[in-house]
């Protein structure tokens, strides 16, 4: 059942990231020199203010404009299983954690970078649909574990499948170089900013 929920999602949402490409990659009338949006924007501000340097931008502006695109491919491909996208954060969490896929909240929260009330939001909704549980922490009885169900579990490993797929429609249009090359140079980058963490528990969708 999982496969076949993975494969409709896929298929519906490569449909619409098809047609998001297609919009943000616009030719300009002039000639094709403006390739998209950040080219345009560049020009702009190279005519208006020709001291700036706008290298920096056409960088950041690409990374803001992906984000925004995985973004909504990762929403509507979660949706497809019932969740949103911080709920599956929340499950496959738990799921990479590894048998018996247990947390506690302290440390899902520290995970997601989010305040105890915005955890506690996401694990009622969790737990009402099934895929989680709250117990007593046999070791500290004041505390709880939250706990990944048998359909937690099946929802988390079927998003997860389903997620990537749609995310390989897109970066699939890039050679297998260059998809390595920029994999590397994103890495260099984020770590250039001092703000990664290599914590086992980071979020799997894109920023």
């Amino acid at each position: 059942m999982t496969e076949d929920v993975t494969e409709d999602v896929t298929e519906d949402v490569t449909e619409d990231v098809t047609e998001d490409v297609k919009e943000d990659v616009k030719e300009d009338v002039t000639g094709g020199a403006v390739r998209d949006d950040v080219d345009r924007i560049v020009m702009q501000w190279a005519r208006e203010r020709p001291e700036l340097e706008t290298g920096a931008m056409e960088v950041f502006g690409r990374i803001g404009r992906l984000a925004r695109v995985a973004g909504d491919i990762q929403e509507a491909v979660y949706a497809g299983f019932g969740v949103s996208r911080g709920e599956f954060d929340v499950l496959a969490t738990l799921r990479r954690a590894g048998a018996p896929f247990q947390l506690s909240p302290k440390e899902l929260s520290a995970s997601l970078m989010l305040t105890s009330g915005g955890m506690t939001g996401r694990l009622d909704r969790l737990e009402r649909a099934g895929l989680v549980t709250r117990s007593p922490d046999p070791e500290d009885r004041r505390a709880l574990v939250i706990t990944l169900t048998d359909r937690g579990r099946e929802v988390a490993d079927g998003a997860v499948a389903a997620g990537l797929a749609a995310q390989r429609e897109v970066f699939d249009r890039l050679p297998a170089r260059d998809r390595e090359r920029l994999a590397g140079l994103l890495r260099d980058l984020l770590a250039a900013t001092g703000s990664d963490s290599s914590g086992p528990g980071r979020s799997d969708r894109p920023a």
